[in-house]
């Protein structure tokens, strides 16, 4: 059982420049304050968050802010944003297929449309709409059943045809003569595009100025237990101690776990996308077919985002590859063959923790005050505020919150799995 926790809220409030203050910058040339404020590593905390990314620093953000609890560490063996969630194609959505899942992202949606006023930073938020299309019956009819889920929840979902795809993507093959005939789509109006590094930027800059504790280049080697508790963690800085720590890792997830002496049936799986360059703008909605493999989007500067599904063996490699580069231009150009002239700028690749039932795991673990945010294979980013919003609740007052119950770890012995393969297997 988590502890509840106490704390004063820091009363610093993050620095805001008028248009005034921006010209008196200008001109006196005095130094700008730093985004974040350094910090010794301290011995003790009473929070530590393992994971840098939006998941760690958006727990930060909502312990200071929601529960003015303020001694928290956040800690990442390289710099903030530098795993998933700088390497994503920040997409948002939550047409889901459990009615659990579709609250809970319908939730960080509504988080993140207002985050920019939350943080008093502009994170790019573009509503674009979002469509998954559907080759053949079996897809039309897992389209229209996620539909019917998703309006059951309240979440603006519907199935459209041919006709109407063509209207939303002038530049979309919906003809019958296509190699992929596209029979319908799911069309989720809200869904859209964010800027990933704009969101970890503005979640570090609000907790640093409350007075949390970001150590970049801090990697932790070891978790210590002591009669059934975390007692704190082993970096390569020196020891910390602390009576919660919380593994808000991607790619490493399991490792850290292991650490603890928690076994999690996570499997880590590359996921490569690619970039073009940039091009008029001409493309609204966010694109994705699941038949496929393949989902695109483009960006406020013009570049198309390509992607596809996880590679379909593990492995750690952050590099893209030729073969992933000629198989997801093919698919792409099978959707919207005007492409063909497109120059490729640049591929990449994330790590992906796959669990068995594509819903991720958070909550408790039989060691004592060890949390987990994990498992979120290709999905993560768009879960960043709502599972910062109920893992930091579970810590400060040692309940677990009804929207991530179903999350648990203990699932996976209890038979009650969340299947959410149906709607998230592209995951884009």
């Amino acid at each position: 059982m988590v502890r509840p926790l106490t704390s004063k809220l820091s009363r610093r409030p993050v620095k805001k420049y008028s248009a005034v203050n921006i010209l008196r910058q200008g001109i006196t040339r005095a130094p700008w304050a730093p985004v974040l404020v350094p910090h010794e590593l301290r011995g003790r905390y009473d929070v530590v968050i393992i994971g840098g990314g939006v998941h760690g620093l958006a727990t930060a953000h909502y312990l200071a802010s929601n529960h003015g609890i303020t001694d928290v560490a956040v800690l990442d063996k390289s710099y903030i944003g530098s795993g998933g969630s700088g390497r994503n194609t920040a997409i948002l959505r939550s047409n889901y297929l459990t009615p659990e899942g579709v609250r809970f992202y319908d939730r960080s949606m509504e988080l993140y449309r207002n985050l920019a006023a939350d943080l008093n930073f502009n994170v790019m938020f573009a509503k674009r709409g979002h469509l998954t299309l559907a080759h053949n019956d079996g897809s039309l009819r897992t389209m229209r059943w996620r539909a019917e889920v998703n309006k059951l929840q309240g979440v603006d979902s519907e199935v459209v045809g041919p006709a109407e795809i063509k209207k939303l993507v002038p530049y979309m093959d919906t003809s019958e003569h296509a190699r992929y005939p596209i029979l319908g789509a799911l069309y989720h109006p809200p869904g859209g595009i964010i800027r990933h590094d704009a969101v970890v930027w503005g979640y570090a800059r609000q907790v640093s100025a409350r007075g949390v504790h970001i150590h970049q280049d801090t990697e932790v080697r070891g978790i210590d237990v002591a009669g059934g508790k975390v007692t704190g963690v082993r970096t390569n800085r020196g020891d910390v101690a602390a009576g919660t720590v919380l593994n808000c890792t991607a790619g490493w997830s399991s490792l850290i776990s292991e650490m603890a002496g928690v076994s999690m049936p996570v499997e880590t799986f590359p996921l490569q996308a690619a970039v073009t360059e940039p091009v008029r703008p001409f493309l609204d909605a966010v694109v994705v077919s699941a038949s496929l493999h393949v989902y695109v989007s483009q960006t406020d500067r013009g570049e198309l985002v390509f992607g596809a599904s996880v590679d379909p063996f593990g492995s750690y490699s952050m590099r893209g590859s030729l073969e992933f580069i000629e198989g997801l231009a093919g698919h792409v150009l099978e959707l919207m063959p005007s492409l063909a002239k497109l120059r490729l700028l640049r591929s990449w690749a994330g790590l992906c923790d796959m669990t068995p039932d594509f819903s991720p795991i958070m909550g408790e673990t039989p060691v004592q005050g060890f949390l987990i945010d994990v498992g979120w294979g290709t999905y993560g980013f768009k879960a960043g505020p709502v599972s910062g919003e109920a893992m930091a609740e579970l810590v400060a007052t040692g309940k677990t919150p009804e929207i991530i119950a179903p999350f648990d770890l203990a699932r996976f012995t209890d038979d009650r799995l969340m299947g959410e393969k149906g709607a998230a297997s592209v995951g884009h």
